[in-house]
Formats: structure tokens, C-alpha cells, sequence
């Protein structure tokens, strides 16, 4: 495909939380993201989104939307993107989708899978965001009456023993048999007591803990995953490394249960695919989740994922957390 032929354009888009999404790290009642469009001499569109997580996304705010206007305006000097884009995994996963889409015809359909033709669901988990007591309570009652098998649950901002207590009270009316139970600590846990915390979560009989502690500490979590009684998930620990020796070294290292991966964040669909690849060579299990984008990222990922044939539930239920979401076709 020829770079210097296709025409661009980039719009950015403020998304508004219906709520204030809390984590152990941060609050956030607004998110930006942008659209990147490219149309070629036919006419044809591709769109990809380009959004990141400040203070969880390796770009700097400020650096990541210089280098995008500087994408959008010279496009025709990144025809080797991959490689040119690497310090900037948010772009390049916009470019690599926005292609993709341009590739397929504009119609937003990347991927030719039966999901993709609305022959088959794509199991997902229902997402519950940290609050107080009744706030997450009522949030895990919605997701069961919608008929979610899988929740996960943010924790690690409350007191633990709270936290506990909302746990034990869906395994109180359901079994692990019927609803699955996963938890996203986002690092909250300190050294000194992850290990106990996650034994008395493991008695919960809970699916897995995604990021007991803060990425960057190796040893530290591979002695974790050696020792939890509860499997482990990464997540965070895996942004910013791009070269498959340092994939590689990672997984040998820590050696987790599973690993997640959200294209946003990891620089696309290629760099996604090699962790893949790694952790299957590495008996290490994976699912996908969203980063918060909007629909366009949220359907691109969802289409992927349907291609892997990954029978875990996705981490794919953001689509509903704005009040001013788009629809997938970009319209």
C-alpha cells in the first residue's frame, strides 16, 4: 500500500464516564481518545483509534498527541510504523487497525470470523468497578441478572475486609460452578502481605488476581506465582517491553499462570500475537481486554480476539461505560 496516496485525518473525541471509574491507582470522569482516518483513491476509509491511559500507558500525554498530529500530517514517513512507532504502542495500534480496516473494505469488518458475521457471542466477563460496599454490590447483581458467568471485580481501594466481604457474599449464593470470579488488584498489594492476601482470597475459590503487586518488581512476582495458592494473571507487568528476547526473558522468569494483553497498550495486533506465541511455547494461558477506547478500538479488539478461538472469557465489556461512546462503524 502506498502511504503518500492515502489521505488522513484525525479527530479527537472526549469520552464521558456515566460514573467515576475508580482503580487502586487512579479516578476518571473523562477520557480522550483519537480517530485516525485513512481514505484512499477509491474512496475507501479505514479508521483506527488511537487512545492511551494516562500514568499506565508508556507515552507521555503531551509527546503521544505531538507524534500523532506528526503521524497524521506525514503519514508517508511511516510506512515502516512497526518498527519507527515502537516507543508509541497507542499509534501504532491505531495505524496497524485503521490498515487493517482499508485493508477489508471500510466496513469495519477486520476480521472474518463467525462473531464478525453475528453468528456466534464472544464470551466476555462482566466488569465491577471499585466504590463503596452498595455501589460495587449493585454492580455485581446487574451483571449477574444480565446473565454475566464471569465477573471480575476491581479491588484494592477499599479496606480489604471489606473487599472480602463483598466476595464472599456472591459466594454465598453462587457457587464457583456458577459465576466465576476474578479480581484486578492493579498493584495494590504491597510485598509484605500479598502473600497472605492471597491465600485468604484462594479460599473464595476465586479464577485468578491480575497484578497482585506493582509491575517492575521480577523476582518479586515470580516468587508469587511460584507460591500463591491463587493463580496469578499480568498485566501491567507486561507495557513497554517490545523485543521478543525481553518477552521471552520475562515469561522464563516469572513464569505466570496467564498473561493480558490489551493491544492499546502493547503496540497492536502484531506485538499482541507475539506474547501469544510466547506463552503458548511457554504453557502460559491468556485472554484480551479493552483500554477503556471507544467503540471503534472496542470492536477492532473484539474481532481479534474472536479469530484466536480462546475460549476464556474477554475482557471485552467497556462498550457501556460512556454516556457519549460512537458506534463501531465511526459514524
Amino acid at each position: 500500500m502506498n502511504f503518500s496516496k492515502l489521505k488522513t485525518k484525525l479527530v479527537k473525541h472526549t469520552l464521558e464516564f456515566k460514573f467515576l471509574a475508580k482503580t487502586s491507582r487512579d479516578e476518571l470522569k473523562t477520557k480522550d481518545t483519537w480517530f485516525l482516518s485513512l481514505t484512499d483513491e477509491k474512496g475507501t476509509t479505514g479508521i483506527g483509534e488511537c487512545s492511551i491511559i494516562a500514568g499506565l500507558s508508556i507515552e507521555n500525554p503531551e509527546a503521544f498527541e505531538r507524534k500523532l498530529n506528526h503521524v497524521a500530517e506525514k503519514f508517508s514517513e511511516y510506512e515502516n510504523y512497526h518498527e519507527s512507532l515502537v516507543e508509541f504502542p497507542a499509534i501504532r495500534f491505531g495505524v496497524e487497525t485503521a490498515l487493517l480496516d482499508l485493508k477489508t473494505g471500510g466496513k469495519r469488518e477486520l476480521f472474518p470470523t463467525d462473531f464478525t458475521l453475528k453468528q456466534k457471542p464472544l464470551a466476555i466477563n462482566g466488569l465491577v468497578w471499585m466504590g463503596d460496599r452498595p455501589f460495587m454490590s449493585s454492580q455485581v447483581k446487574e451483571k449477574i441478572a444480565a446473565g454475566f458467568r464471569c465477573i471480575k471485580l476491581k479491588i484494592g481501594a477499599l479496606d480489604f475486609e471489606q473487599e472480602l466481604e463483598i466476595i464472599k457474599s456472591i459466594r454465598n449464593e453462587y457457587s464457583a460452578n456458577d459465576i466465576e470470579i476474578r479480581v484486578d488488584a492493579n498493584g495494590a498489594f504491597s510485598l509484605d502481605d500479598a502473600l497472605e492476601k492471597l491465600a485468604r482470597l484462594s479460599e473464595l475459590d476465586l479464577h485468578s488476581i491480575e497484578q497482585p503487586i506493582k509491575q517492575g518488581q521480577v523476582d518479586e512476582m515470580a516468587a508469587l506465582c511460584m507460591f500463591s495458592p491463587l493463580d496469578i494473571a499480568l498485566d501491567e507487568e507486561l507495557i513497554g517491553i517490545h523485543s521478543i528476547e525481553k518477552k521471552r526473558e520475562l515469561l522464563e522468569i516469572i513464569q505466570p499462570q496467564y498473561i493480558i494483553l490489551k493491544p492499546s497498550l502493547l503496540g497492536g495486533f502484531k506485538a499482541s500475537d507475539e506474547w501469544i506465541s510466547l506463552a503458548e511455547n511457554h504453557e502460559i494461558n491468556y485472554w484480551n481486554t479493552s483500554a477503556l477506547e471507544a467503540n471503534i478500538g472496542l470492536n477492532a479488539i473484539s474481532q481479534w480476539s474472536s479469530s484466536l478461538n480462546n475460549p476464556l472469557p474477554q475482557g471485552l465489556g467497556t462498550g457501556g461505560l460512556y454516556s457519549n461512546n460512537i458506534d463501531s462503524a465511526g459514524q
